[in-house]
């Protein structure tokens, strides 16, 4: 089997010297599936991870369940979401739990410390619990629905109705089977897709009218959510909730592990995915940063977004060392 081709989309430059490049691939597609740029392989085969929520959110809101439990925009952002561990996130997500007349027990994720640095101090060196996990509102939709579908507790096995359910919405809303999945860090199964499907299922959040008129609402509505809680989708800090304010409304996006991300471009009518081929999440933002200015989704000059696409690396002593620069192919185009 050959090696997947790559596209360099962000180099390490110190003193003016290229250090290193972090290679990796990008589709764009239209709600057709058509193919309108790309750098690398679009059709690689690749695990999404987290980027994938929102399409693994839609069985909750589109089955009825979300409105059975009177979900809200919040409740559906941290359905979508990769948070870290704030209090704005874990309050709600114990509430959500709580309305449902279920523990934080009833989650399936795993514990790990908060990335937030005031949620871990408020630990104080205790152990911290499930709903600091970063996938904890996605699983609190995953024990929403599994009620709701009066299916039992343990929702991440690989044949239990949530996962089926959510394999089926993945392999239409991206247009194709799933070539396999693996067990993703908050033990769900992640279905894998090529990238030029992903591009393509992000696309139709982007025009939900292509996916009916059931699958279509609830696309809307996961997506509105995100672009209305960009702080509960991540958090302070963080790359995906920066571009999501960017944004302004242009656009909904969403990190994942290993370098990839996705985003959905409603004004476009387009939908993004890449993967950089070592996992390098500096290499990911710069690269998804830059494309989010191609499409006119965010200014480039934006300062919170200049900093993402030429990220500055600073020593010890707080010097201006280098500079991680997304690829020049990525920009946006000199007029």
């Amino acid at each position: 089997m050959s090696a997947p081709t790559s596209a360099v989309l962000a180099a390490l430059w110190r003193g003016g010297l290229l250090e290193s490049v972090h290679t990796g691939a990008v589709a764009v597609c239209t709600a057709d599936g058509t193919l309108i740029e790309g750098w690398g392989d679009p059709d690689r085969v690749i695990l999404p991870r987290s980027a994938c929520k929102m399409i693994q959110a839609l069985p909750l809101v589109e089955s009825g369940a979300a409105d059975a439990a009177r979900l809200g925009p919040e409740q559906l952002a941290l359905a979508c979401a990769s948070h870290v561990g704030a209090a704005a996130h874990t309050d709600r997500v114990l509430a959500w739990l709580n309305s449902l007349g279920a523990a934080e027990d009833a989650l399936r994720c795993g514990a790990h410390d908060p990335s937030d640095a005031a949620a871990l101090a408020a630990l104080a060196g205790g152990p911290a619990g499930q709903r600091h996990n970063n996938c904890s509102g996605k699983h609190a939709g995953f024990v929403t629905l599994s009620r709701h579908l009066g299916a039992g507790p343990e929702y991440v096995e690989i044949d239990h109705p949530v996962q089926r359910q959510v394999r089926l919405t993945i392999a239409e809303v991206c247009g194709e089977e799933p070539a396999g999945y693996g067990i993703d860090g908050c033990s769900a199964p992640n279905f894998a897709v090529s990238l030029r499907a992903l591009a393509a299922g992000v696309a139709r959040f982007a025009v939900p009218d292509t996916l009916g008129d059931r699958r279509g609402s609830a696309a809307r509505r996961l997506v509105e959510a995100m672009i209305a809680h960009p702080l509960l989708v991540a958090g302070e800090t963080r790359p995906t909730t920066q571009l999501m304010r960017a944004a302004a409304g242009r656009a909904a996006v969403k990190s994942g592990a290993e370098g990839v991300f996705v985003a959905i471009l409603p004004e476009r009518g387009l939908g993004l995915a890449l993967k950089v081929d070592d996992g390098a999440e500096r290499a990911a933002r710069a690269a998804v940063a830059a494309l989010l200015a191609r499409y006119g989704a965010i200014d480039p000059l934006d300062p919170a977004v200049a900093t993402l696409i030429d990220q500055p690396q600073y020593n010890a002593s707080g010097r201006h060392a280098a500079t991680l620069s997304a690829a020049d192919i990525l920009r946006p185009s000199p007029r």
